[in-house]
């Protein structure tokens, strides 16, 4: 197999990254594949001559000790990479490097693999330079988007711990994530390795004596490495009056800070920097050590304490998941929260006897066996032969067809089978999607949810067309109408509103000016308005805009219905038409000033008249049933519930003819 490693560190940088890359590199040639490492070229230029390992230029990071930032475009580079004919990207990192590496497996149709070896999270200070709580929220969710972002265009993802796994998936990345911890050549860590002369020339170059115990670190000398957590607990250590040293090996942009901070501290003596060290050098500073500490709290893996355990060294760290597996209290090493607790830790494994300090050892040297190379390289090919079969089975697009406000992608699939999806303008410039690209069936399954979705916006669009809706009526219909989950509800919904089709003040205002156009109350628009989702703030906010017609239309709507009330009593004729204002919306206040104003001189005129007629229809209407006295009291009780006065109606009954008197 023809692969392609692609890191933004590589040798002679000394990091977990590079190490990693250096390590599968070996393992993938020792068992016969051509591998090619792409990656920047250091600040000194100075390298050793590979054929297969191509370099490209770019701009050192002087924060991050170690990366150079290069372009994620370089064309003589990706025309020497097509001639070289991978059969496999695999990304080391997510920018710069990683996104050419990802530029290249979409141009060249080939299958990506991604390893995850930075919790960029941690590393959010480096862009937080005011301190600010509000930058650091924003940029770590940006490392969450980007992350997803780059997870979800891979073919297969790997995650050096369970720790990164469940970081990766609480940032909502789809994909299968492998673990696959990144493997040592053991044997090159074997005390046995280095010689005493050269163990004993660099303790003695430290200023270590025989009777000392030598702490070392080994890392990047910087900020999210929490060195100075470390320093601060050598002062414990000091006034304990413990025979220990601290042995700093590694360089970076927090050098000079902790020097000064060791100075400042008086603690010259005890605290050592042996600077930046060659790769071929590292086993034999762990060798020359009685034990390896570290208050880092933001591995993906620990590949130094891996190195210090398969060196036979017990371990002090800072309680992290990442390390559950390998610091065993007591057996392969301590935990410590505190610098003072760092010291009491050490005191107590001074105390120990020496048949237990050489268990520890044989401890510390088997907990590192299952992390072996060729395990590694074991588990890599795994997911690199997983990544093959599964781009072989993907979909690629034939054809793109534009539409008003959505694309139509036509895709052939693995079993020649033709389908069609529509997808969100937003999704396809997102996604870079054009004739040729080829997705998972995870994707498919994937874009196949989101165009329920995005149908559901196109029936919105026509439903608002047709007729104003505001934000509730939308969301109703679309929670009655459709299997969408609420999440994606939410984002139909919002971006209706964004594109300006659904406007809740807008729709406020439309009705409220229509409402009273026909003379309805302010209560029966307010009743309305809130069946269809307005706030009430909202609704009170446009009324107030107008509050000066209420009475005028009050008046006018019962001008409107008053003639229809007939054959009524005037009391009667009253009463229907204070519960009609009522009905129509008005205030109890409104509609006894309307009462006021309205004129009844003339109905009370014709009371009597309009009684005669009441009482004549109503003996019509049951003089069929009933004679006699019966059929005068249910006239008269007719009468009586039509609102007329007692008195009158006797007078029109007496005028009247009755049967059987």
């Amino acid at each position: 197999m023809r692969i392609g490693l692609f890191s933004d560190t590589y040798l002679p940088e000394i990091n977990g990254v590079a190490s990693s890359v250096h390590i599968l590199r070996e393992q993938l040639v020792k068992n016969g594949h051509k591998v090619y490492v792409i990656t920047t070229k250091p600040e000194n230029g100075i390298v050793e001559d590979d054929p297969y390992v191509l370099r490209l230029s770019g701009i050192e990071l002087k924060k991050l000790y170690g990366y150079v930032l290069t372009s994620p475009i370089h064309i003589s580079a990706y025309n020497e990479i097509k001639e070289i004919n991978l059969d496999l990207v695999h990304a080391h990192t997510e920018f710069s490097v990683g996104i050419f590496a990802r530029i290249v497996a979409k141009l060249q149709g080939l299958p990506l693999v991604s390893t995850y070896h930075t919790t960029y999270e941690d590393y959010t200070h480096y862009v937080n330079i005011i301190n600010s709580d509000t930058v650091d929220k924003l940029a770590k969710k940006a490392v969450a988007s980007l992350s997803r972002l780059y997870g979800d265009s891979s073919t297969e993802m790997i995650a050096p711990s369970q720790k990164t796994k469940d970081m990766l998936l609480r940032y909502g990345i789809k994909k299968t994530i492998y673990v696959v911890p990144t493997g040592l050549d053991l044997d090159r860590f074997n005390p046995k390795r280095t010689s005493v002369e050269k163990i004993k020339e660099i303790r003695s170059t430290y200023g270590v004596q025989d009777n000392e115990t030598l702490v070392t670190f080994v890392g990047r000398v910087a900020q999210e490495k929490s060195i100075d957590f470390v320093i601060d607990g050598f002062t414990f250590v000091k006034k304990m009056g413990l025979p220990c040293k601290l042995l700093i090996v590694g360089a970076g942009p927090d050098d000079e800070i902790l020097r000064q901070k060791v100075k400042e501290l008086a603690l010259e003596d005890m605290v050592k920097f042996a600077g930046k060290k060659p790769a071929i050098e590292i086993p034999s500073f762990y060798h020359a050590s009685n034990c390896f500490v570290s208050a880092s709290i933001t591995e993906t893996q620990g590949m130094t304490y891996i190195e210090a355990l398969a060196s036979g060294l017990p371990l002090f760290a800072r309680p992290d998941n990442v390390l559950e597996e390998l610091v065993v209290e007591d057996e392969t090493g301590y935990y410590f929260k505190t610098p003072q607790e760092l010291a009491e830790k050490l005191k107590e494994y001074l105390a120990d006897s020496d048949d237990h300090k050489k268990q520890m050892v044989v401890n510390a040297i088997e907990k590192a066996k299952p992390y072996d190379s060729q395990e590694f390289y074991r588990k890599i090919y795994h997911v690199y032969e997983s990544a093959i079969a599964n781009y072989s089975q993907m979909y690629v697009i034939e054809q793109i067809k534009p539409k008003n406000d959505f694309i139509q992608i036509y895709l052939d699939s693995p079993s020649s089978e033709s389908i069609k999806i529509i997808v969100s303008l937003d999704r396809y410039f997102n996604s870079g999607y054009r004739k040729g690209f080829k997705l998972s069936q995870e994707e498919i399954e994937e874009l196949q949810k989101e165009e329920e979705g995005v149908k559901a916006y196109q029936s919105c669009i026509r439903k608002i067309a047709v007729k104003d809706r505001t934000r509730k009526e939308i969301y109703d219909w679309l929670t009655q109408n459709t299997t969408l989950e609420i999440d994606i509800i939410n984002k139909i919904v919002e971006k209706l509103e964004e594109h300006g089709f659904i406007d809740d003040l807008k729709y406020a205002k439309n009705a409220v000016y229509s409402m009273k156009l026909t003379l309805t109350g302010e209560n029966k628009i307010q009743r309305n308005l809130k069946k269809k989702g307005i706030p009430i703030e909202m609704i009170e906010e446009v009324m107030s805009e107008d509050d000066d017609t209420e009475l005028t239309n009050a008046i006018k709507w019962a001008e409107k219905v008053k003639p229809s009330i007939k054959e009524k009593s005037v009391k009667m004729k009253k009463k229907i038409l204070r519960q009609k204002l009522i009905i129509q919306g008005f205030s109890e206040s409104i509609i006894d000033q309307v009462m006021n104003n309205l004129n009844f001189v003339d109905d009370e005129r014709s009371e009597i008249d309009n009684l005669r007629k009441v009482a004549n229809k109503a003996k019509k209407r049951y003089e069929r049933k009933y004679s006699g006295f019966k059929l005068r009291n249910t006239v008269f009780r007719y009468c009586a519930a039509m609102g007329y006065d007692m008195e009158d109606i006797y007078v029109i009954l007496d005028e009247m003819e009755w049967k059987d008197e």
